[in-house]
C-alpha cells in the first residue's frame, strides 16, 4: 500500500520596502530558519521572483529538503489575496498590476498565497501577539507607509477587492501634503516615516528653538526618538503633532468599527511613549463618546520580522495544497 505523509512545514515571506524576509515555519508556529535579501536590489520584478524562488529552494534544501514544504505564503504592500496580485504599490519598485502569486507558483511548482502586508501582520498578532483571544480589533503597520486590517467577530474583513482598511489613504488635511498614492492630505503623509521627517523640517523652519535636529543632515524617526529621550523639546513636539494627526485618524476608524483594541506595529511604533501618549490624547478627544475609555491603544511586543513571516505562514496553511512533484 502506498503511504503518504502530511507536510508540516511552510514558507512565510514578508516583502518590505527595504528587504524581503523568508522563513521556514512548522505547524506549531516555530520559525525553523530565517533569512533575507534587499528588495531594492531588484527593480525588475522578474529578477526579483527568480531571486526569491532560489532563496526558498536554498533554505528548504538546507533544512530537510524541498519535499518537506507544503506551500508558500507571501505578505506584501498593496497586495490582494483575492486576485493574487500586487496592485499599484506606492512604495515598491514595481508599478501597475503584478501577478506575483502566479509568477512564484510557476517558478516553484508549489501552492502560493499572496496577501496584503497589513492583513498578514494582523494575522500574526491574532495568532501569536497582543490580539490573541480578541474578536474585534484593528492592527496598524506604521513605518514607511501606513497599512491596517480589522477583525470583526473573529473574522478578517478584506472587502470586495481585498483592500479594506486603507486608513492611510484617507484625507486628514484638505489639499495637504502629496502622498505617494497620488492623492493629497492622506494620513500616511503625516504619520509615516517620511511625514514625520517633513513635520520636523516644518517645525525647524517656523521656529528658532534650539534643537539638535538642526545639526543632523539625514533625519529619520529613529534619530528623532533618540533626541526625544535626551529631552530635545522640538523633537518631542514632532511626535506631539504626529500623534495628534494619528489619534484623530484612529478615532474616525474606531468610531466606525468599534474595536476592543488598536494595536500599532512597524518601525515608527518604536518611538514608544513619544507617539503613543499624544495619540491616545487626541483619540479620546475625537472618538465617538460611547467609545471613550473603552478602546485600548497598544504597541505590539512581537519582533517585527518574526510576526510578519508568521502572518504570511498562516496564509500558506490556508491555501489548498498543490505540487508539481507529488
Amino acid at each position: 500500500m502506498q503511504q503518504t505523509s502530511i507536510k508540516k512545514r511552510v514558507i512565510g515571506v514578508d516583502i518590505g520596502n527595504a528587504r524581503t524576509t523568508y522563513a521556514i515555519v512548522d505547524v506549531r508556529g516555530n520559525v525553523i530558519d530565517c533569512n533575507y535579501f534587499a528588495t531594492s536590489d531588484y527593480q525588475d520584478v522578474n529578477k526579483f521572483v527568480e531571486r526569491l524562488a532560489q532563496a526558498i529552494l536554498d533554505i528548504a534544501e538546507k533544512n530537510g529538503g524541498y519535499g518537506t514544504i507544503r506551500s508558500v505564503g507571501i505578505s506584501c504592500p498593496s497586495a490582494s489575496s483575492i486576485t493574487g496580485c500586487i496592485e499599484n504599490a506606492a512604495n515598491l519598485p514595481w508599478k501597475g498590476i503584478v501577478p506575483l502569486g502566479a509568477m512564484l507558483r510557476d517558478q516553484l511548482g508549489l501552492a502560493v498565497a499572496l496577501g496584503n502586508d497589513a492583513h498578514n501582520t494582523a494575522l500574526g498578532e491574532k495568532m501569536y501577539g497582543a490580539a490573541h483571544g480578541m474578536k474585534n480589533f484593528i492592527v496598524l503597520n506604521l513605518g514607511v507607509g501606513l497599512g491596517s486590517c480589522f477583525f470583526s467577530e473573529g473574522h478578517e474583513h478584506r472587502g470586495a477587492n481585498g483592500f479594506a482598511g486603507e486608513i492611510g489613504h484617507t484625507c486628514i488635511e484638505e489639499d495637504g501634503r502629496p502622498c505617494p498614492c497620488g492623492l493629497k492630505g492622506c494620513l500616511e503623509a503625516y504619520v509615516a516615516a517620511v511625514g514625520i521627517v517633513k513635520t520636523a523640517q516644518e517645525l525647524m523652519a517656523e521656529s528658532d528653538v534650539t534643537s539638535r535636529m538642526r545639526d543632523i543632515k539625514a533625519l529619520d524617526p529613529i534619530t528623532i526618538t533618540r533626541l526625544c529621550d535626551e529631552g530635545d523639546e522640538l523633537a518631542i513636539e514632532v511626535y506631539r503633532r504626529t500623534g495628534n494627526w494619528f489619534g484623530r485618524g484612529l478615532a474616525t476608524y474606531a468610531s466606525i468599527v468599534n474595536p476592543e483594541a488598536i494595536i500599532i506595529t512597524g518601525g515608527v511604533s518604536h518611538a514608544g511613549k513619544w507617539i503613543l501618549e499624544p495619540t491616545r490624547e487626541a483619540f479620546e478627544s475625537h472618538v465617538f463618546q460611547n467609545l471613550r475609555g473603552k478602546v485600548q491603544i497598544l504597541l505590539s511586543d512581537l519582533d517585527d520580522a518574526e510576526r510578519d513571516v508568521l502572518g504570511a505562514s498562516a496564509l500558506a496553511w490556508d491555501v489548498p495544497e498543490y505540487s508539481l512533484f507529488k
